[in-house]
């Protein structure tokens, strides 16, 4: 695996020792149980796998390059590089402007870019539209292109698929960057349309065999699908691919009872003409992190502490999966942990920041799950685990607790 070369103060001391000795214990990565850091007063449950992926740390390493590179020269970024604030605030601080906000509303307008300006393409890619537009200014898009390569590989299956004649379902949040980019790029080769989750795929289902009339399905999916999409024609053979930071699990589900309505449709022997296989789209670091999520709740602990950037898709998902199980606590660093009485915690649900008192129990050790999302770098969750330390007073040296793993 590449080793990136990202800015120091995004390393950390305490996660990065504990992921190296993951790393040589078990480095074909088969084991998906959580680090456990017996401190005494408090047990820290840490995922196997969080924290930057692949795509994040190409994405920072290329941003940073283009810093470097052009110390006398306006620098731009699309939209944020990824869903982290702290990442993003520190590129801002070293000059980098947004054109855009994350909902693709214009904060610069185009015609303020000239030839001589960088733009940085962020990890989640962008539009056919924007794309060409910035080539016909004459801006090198390809230089500081940060698109993860994950993300290409489902535009690359989407053209594959298309070039087949498949009707192109990709399950994400319409608005978000990477859907509305992997929309742009699939409905230049196929039909395309958006699934939210296994209610829209209901919805779909119920027209494709008949329950649903063209009108209503004109409705219910106002906004989510191509140009010219023909629901009597288009949904006769498709393929699903996904928004790499979902849940692998309900793209898996959607795929599934898909793969169910045209097996009932069409039958046994004439499936495979009418829906493809696409689980090679699956992002490995988002499957990963997921997984070893669902190995956190094998364990029994008081409450979970998810870090990540509130509009984090992927540390959303986290959440969702973890609250099933504890008490779920979303922050985005150290700061939100006021006291061991008391927490500031995104709610996912209303999509707001809610203080929270009395989320420690009175016992003689309390377990915390500890993970965060692929956007946020491991500094933050050293800095937690520093906070944790200093509410809970704790005298035991980490390091020789990491040590003792070995």
């Amino acid at each position: 695996m590449k080793k990136f070369e990202i800015p120091e103060y995004y390393r950390s001391s305490i996660i990065s020792q504990v992921k190296a000795l993951r790393k040589a214990n078990d480095s074909r990565k088969k084991d998906f149980s959580p680090t456990i850091l017996d401190l005494g007063k408090i047990r820290l449950i840490i995922s196997r796998h969080f924290g930057f992926c692949y795509g994040v740390e190409n994405a920072i390493e290329i941003a940073y390059k283009a810093i470097c590179e052009n110390p006398d020269k306006r620098i731009f970024l699309l939209s944020q590089m990824i869903h982290n604030p702290g990442v993003n605030e520190d590129l801002i601080r070293n000059g980098v402007r947004f054109l855009q906000d994350t909902s693709g509303n214009q904060l610069i307008s185009w015609d303020e870019l000239s030839v001589e300006d960088i733009v940085i393409v962020p990890a989640f890619g962008t539009t056919v539209e924007i794309e060409n537009r910035l080539i016909q200014k004459g801006i090198q898009v390809s230089k500081y292109n940060t698109t993860c390569p994950f993300v290409e590989k489902v535009w690359n299956r989407s053209e594959t698929l298309g070039k087949n004649k498949h009707t192109i379902i990709i399950h994400g949040k319409h608005s978000h960057e990477e859907t509305r980019a992997t929309f742009s790029h699939s409905q230049l080769n196929a039909p395309s349309l958006i699934l939210k989750d296994i209610k829209d795929a209901s919805k779909l289902a119920d027209f494709i065999l008949g329950k649903l009339s063209i009108d209503d399905f004109a409705i219910y999916f106002k906004g989510k699908f191509s140009e010219n999409f023909n629901p009597s024609l288009d949904l006769e053979k498709i393929g699903i691919v996904n928004q790499t930071t979902m849940l692998a699990s309900e793209t898996q589900e959607i795929t599934d009872f898909l793969r169910a309505t045209m097996l009932q449709k069409y039958g046994e022997e004439n499936l495979k003409e009418h829906i493809a296989d696409t689980r090679d789209t699956l992002c490995y670091a988002t499957n990963d992190n997921q997984t070893a999520t669902l190995g956190l709740m094998e364990e029994k602990a008081d409450f979970a502490l998810i870090i990540g950037g509130y509009n984090s898709s992927n540390t959303t998902h986290l959440v969702e999966l973890l609250e099933q199980k504890f008490p779920s606590y979303f922050i985005n660093n150290h700061e939100n942990i006021i006291s061991a009485n008391e927490i500031n915690s995104f709610n996912i649900h209303f999509k707001k920041i809610e203080k929270i008192s009395n989320f420690t129990p009175e016992k003689e050790q309390i377990s915390i799950v500890l993970t965060s999302g692929a956007s946020c770098p491991d500094i933050l969750v050293d800095e937690v685990i520093q906070k944790l330390i200093s509410i809970y007073g704790i005298t035991i040296d980490i390091e020789e607790v990491i040590s003792n793993l070995a």
